[in-house]
């Protein structure tokens, strides 16, 4: 404690983004003697059940697929630093995202590092018939037990500040609220009690601005012309300097891309948050409608007057469930009278398959239908198409219940190679398992977090 300020930076904020953004960050950071933190955010609602099939299929994966891709370039100079890292990589599998962080480091001869995990998100014991009969489902689909892929709360940030106090080199978690990875780290060197409640709103919206990396320093944020936003290629991501009173500062890495400013921030603050005055997450509930923005240099933006309120007695839990089938498939028919022979082509799609009934839910699109394009414009005739060259791309999809239906329809435009219109080619399609999600809430006494400190270097 005692601690004049805290810093936080953002290395990702989602599955895939940016292997080499938390590269500069790492290195401002190395040359500060604050306490700093750096988080990845890679978990989206959908990732979740993806890694829990991946975890049935095989009970050592289930984590982030990416966790090399991020860690790798980072790793070793990170713990050299004294710079904790905190993400949810772990997904399904902490324990075993742990492991891998493990065998990594054994590839990049450095020592293993210490590393703390949370768990107790998964709350799939819940889901029976019973529960799901009272429940208060917030918004999706009808639960059934036996679709279920996964059934995860959003846990706070008090499990990760407790286990910040094992002074591990690394935490990690499965699903948390987001802002949580910026929010334990805060707690765990300020000190906020449950009730200081400005302070844990102050620090979660500190992690809602960093939550989704580059979109606060410009990324999401540009629109040529009239967002303009400079080197969007090498854009910076974001890191807080957070002070003991929750307020904080935003900005980036000098020398990188991107902006931060108070359109920035302003964009940000507002994303996926339905009320401004009441944003619930597991600690507190934030009020920003009276939030003050102030930009104190440049790419520096200053946050300061969150308010926070109680939080409820309940946790958010997201559901993910088998949902169907998606076929898509899409052949092309290029030259003279190409946009007649792609409709000629989905028609004799729909004919084959109206016996059994699918056609009448068959999506079909040609895509450049307005005709080439012509200085940037599509032509506004779109019949004149049919007199000049072209190139016309048929798209088919279709939503069913049974894998062996949505096959029926890559099957069918596949066949149209030889079996169809002139000159249709470049078939690509697939078949993919579909995830539909609900959102609840569960008393937060019925959720357990548990904490391990299961690899401490000695």
């Amino acid at each position: 404690m005692g601690n004049e300020q805290v810093y936080i930076a953002s290395g990702a904020g989602f599955s895939g983004d940016r292997f080499d953004a938390s590269l500069p960050l790492v290195e401002m950071m190395s040359q500060i003697s604050a306490p700093r933190y750096l988080i990845f955010e890679v978990l989206a609602e959908r990732t979740i059940a993806v890694a829990h099939k991946l975890r049935k299929h095989d009970p050592e994966h289930g984590y982030s697929p990416y966790l090399d891709h991020y860690l790798r370039p980072v790793l070793e100079q990170s713990i050299k630093a004294g710079i904790t890292i905190i993400s949810n990589m772990g997904a399904a599998n902490p324990e075993g995202a742990a492991h891998q962080i493990v065998r990594l480091a054994s590839e990049l001869g450095i020592a293993p590092p210490s590393i703390a995990i949370v768990t107790g998100d998964d709350v799939r014991k819940f889901m029976d018939d019973d529960f799901l009969a009272t429940a208060e489902v917030m918004e999706g689909n009808a639960l059934t037990p036996e679709h279920i892929l996964s059934a995860n709360a959003y846990l706070g940030a008090r499990p990760i500040a407790e286990a910040l106090s094992y002074k591990p080199d690394i935490v990690i978690v499965g699903r948390t609220t987001d802002s949580a990875l910026v929010l334990g780290p805060l707690i765990h060197e300020y000190g906020w009690s449950e009730d200081a409640f400005d302070k844990l709103a102050s620090g979660t919206i500190c992690g809602h601005l960093l939550e989704c990396g580059g979109q606060v320093t410009g990324a999401y944020f540009a629109d040529p012309g009239f967002k303009d936003v400079p080197d969007l290629a090498h854009v910076g991501f974001p890191y807080a300097c957070v002070h003991p009173d929750g307020s904080f500062y935003i900005s980036k890495a000098d020398g990188t891309g991107g902006l931060v400013s108070k359109a920035t921030v302003t964009e940000q603050l507002l994303y996926e948050m339905h009320d401004p005055s009441a944003y619930y997450v597991p600690d507190v509930i934030a009020d920003i409608t009276e939030i003050c923005l102030e930009e104190i240099g440049p790419n520096k933006i200053k946050i300061s007057n969150v308010k926070g309120h109680q939080p409820t007695q309940t946790l958010k839990v997201t559901v993910c469930m088998q949902a169907g089938w998606l076929a898509e498939a899409e052949m092309s028919y290029a030259g003279a009278n190409g946009l007649a022979r792609a409709e000629l082509a989905a028609e004799i799609v729909k004919t084959r398959l109206s016996k059994s009934g699918l056609d009448k839910d068959l999506r079909c699109d040609v895509l450049g239908a307005y005709g080439p394009l012509d200085g940037g414009k599509p032509r506004a005739d779109t019949n004149a198409a049919l007199a000049f060259d072209g190139d016309y791309r048929l798209r088919l999809a279709l939503m069913a219940e049974k894998q062996e239906q949505a096959q029926r329809v890559y099957d069918e435009l596949q066949s149209l190679y030889c079996s169809g219109p002139a000159g249709g080619g470049g078939f690509r399609g697939s078949v993919t398992e579909q995830i539909s999600t609900a959102s609840l809430l569960i008393d937060r006494n019925a959720v357990e977090a548990e904490v391990s400190a299961i690899l401490i270097d000695s």
